[in-house]
């Protein structure tokens, strides 16, 4: 079986899937990968501990937004459920909690309605238990055997993400706190520095800025980890700006 890569996007807001540039990038992105037996997305949008697993039957998403136009409520994203994956996960990391009721979240399913429009690849969606980089690459390092039974693990957030200090338009050029901490970031994964990116706090210009909070950054220390014992290829595919917040996107692998 072909080992999967793994994958770090930028899933923006609901409406950044109005965007037709990102939508064909992301269709582009998913038809050049081999076809996954199932999906494990980690997304920035679920924090708990201990470490959970959602649904492995079909139940509704979760709309974990507010204020947006009715049309984005009626979305559906009727992928199966994964329960040989959940019980992978299981045997990988004992204490897993199962939340059958634990639907997808707009980290989730947005990205995948674009990636995977006919929702025909079983889905499991897991939280993060923390935020420390050092215990998310842990836990990515551990599922990284899930990759040579068919598994694509994509952690799901945001490049920059600082909803108080967005640009005016979808095409507005960006702030240079979103720009800096992009390119630093594009350059530590292409170096290979993940020690730096470990430690972006305290080693990314404007880290602050670009992230207030780290939930939507800290998905990609997970897809660190699943790429940590092999690493290669390690390479962005999706970069630009959304009303000033950085849509880079890498694959491992």
């Amino acid at each position: 079986m072909t080992r999967m890569p793994v994958l770090y996007l930028s899933h923006g807001a609901p409406p950044l899937a109005d965007d037709a540039v990102w939508t064909a990038e992301l269709a582009r992105w998913s038809a050049a990968l081999p076809k996954p037996e199932a999906i494990l997305m980690v997304s920035a949008h679920w924090e708990e501990a201990p470490l959970s697993i959602g649904a492995t039957r079909p139940v509704p998403l979760v709309y974990d937004f507010w204020g947006f136009p009715e049309h984005y409520y009626t979305v559906r994203y009727d992928a199966p459920g994964a329960p040989r994956l959940a019980d992978d996960v299981r045997k990988l990391i004992p204490g897993v909690h199962q939340d059958e009721e634990r639907g997808l979240d707009h980290g989730a399913y947005v990205p995948l309605v674009e990636m995977y429009p006919d929702a025909d690849v079983p889905v499991l969606q897991m939280s993060m238990p923390t935020l420390d980089p050092g215990r998310l690459f842990d836990i990515g390092r551990t599922l990284a055997p899930l990759r040579d039974q068919g598994v694509l693990i994509v952690g799901s957030g945001f490049t920059t993400h600082n909803l108080r200090a967005m640009s005016p338009a979808p095409d507005a050029p960006p702030p240079a706190w979103s720009a800096e901490f992009d390119a630093w970031t594009d350059r530590a994964v292409a170096d290979g520095d993940v020690d730096a990116l470990l430690d972006f706090r305290a080693k990314a210009p404007a880290a602050r800025l670009a992230h207030p909070r780290t939930e939507h950054f800290a998905p990609l220390f997970v897809a660190l980890g699943a790429d940590a014992d092999a690493p290669s290829g390690r390479r962005s595919v999706i970069d630009g700006y959304w009303f000033g917040m950085a849509k880079r996107s890498f694959q491992f692998g």
